[in-house]
């Protein structure tokens, strides 16, 4: 099953990819926006790609972007279904020199996920997907290899961690699950690949109790559930987008649909 918007929006995320690199690894005038977070020329030329490019898709779906959020909630308070886009994810990273930054964009429906693209300007890679369309990683050359979590460690447990932002509350849950599947492997990645990891397969669990904003997610979350996974707050709800006074995400543990641990995890990150 596909998406009939899903074509056109992988396409528009290697665009955007495009009009980032000729910025990597070159001298960069950085700016710092109201919250601290840095921003690039190469964020604005990614914004304003998507923004036309999705607005040019389907005028009627209104687009939300990291780059363009000053917006009233009782605006936003309306709409039933938007984009909501980060155009470089890890600017960080991206200053940084790291190849670790992505460019996110999710449709979503009424507070839900419908699909979410996330594309890897440095090596060409795009992980897409949806909860009713599965998930893909397209390479650089075309190939399509499906994504599918697993749902039990392979040796292991491996937790994926932020390279730059954790908590004390984090630090605890990872000692807890320490006690409960021994020592860990800890995957420390920037930007949305985190959920990309544990949608290959390639790690068990994403737990983030450290703030984070909707576009950061959103798109990742989408690729993760067409794989088979789940992102949840700490209570045990979906992670969800309705329109809110403000941006940021609850904490939430991200992990594979159906593990036989889910419930243990979910009392690790619930205990004071």
């Amino acid at each position: 099953m596909s998406h009939p918007y899903l074509p056109a929006v992988i396409e528009l995320v290697r665009a955007a990819g495009a009009a980032i690199l000729p910025y990597w690894r070159r001298e960069l005038a950085v700016q710092t926006k109201a919250d601290e977070s840095p921003v690039t020329a190469a964020d604005m030329a990614a914004h304003r790609l998507l923004f036309d490019g999705l607005t040019a898709l389907d005028a009627g779906i209104p687009v939300l972007s990291e780059e363009d959020c000053a917006l009233p909630l009782a605006e936003r308070a309306g709409w039933t279904r938007w984009w909501l886009v980060d155009p470089l994810d890890g600017t960080k990273e991206f200053i940084a020199g790291s190849e670790e930054f992505t460019v996110n964009v999710a449709l979503i429906e009424r507070g839900r996920v419908c699909f979410g693209v996330v594309g890897i300007p440095a090596d060409g890679r795009c992980y897409y997907g949806g909860a009713a369309l599965g998930a893909w990683c397209g390479e650089v050359d075309g190939t399509l290899r499906p994504l599918r979590t697993r749902p039990q460690p392979v040796g292991a447990f491996t937790v994926v961690a932020s390279r730059r932002h954790s908590s004390p509350a984090q630090e605890q849950l990872l000692e807890r699950l320490r006690q409960r599947f021994g020592e860990l492997a800890l995957a420390n990645v920037g930007s949305s690949l985190k959920f990309c990891l544990l949608a290959e397969g390639s790690a068990d669990c994403y737990p983030r109790l450290a703030p984070t904003s909707q576009w950061d997610t959103a798109a990742a979350q989408g690729v993760l559930e067409g794989a088979g996974g789940e992102v949840l707050d700490i209570a045990g709800a979906p992670l969800t987008y309705e329109a809110r006074e403000g941006y940021l995400n609850p904490s939430f543990l991200a992990l594979p649909a159906g593990a036989d641990w889910r419930d243990e995890l979910l009392d690790m990150a619930q205990r004071p």
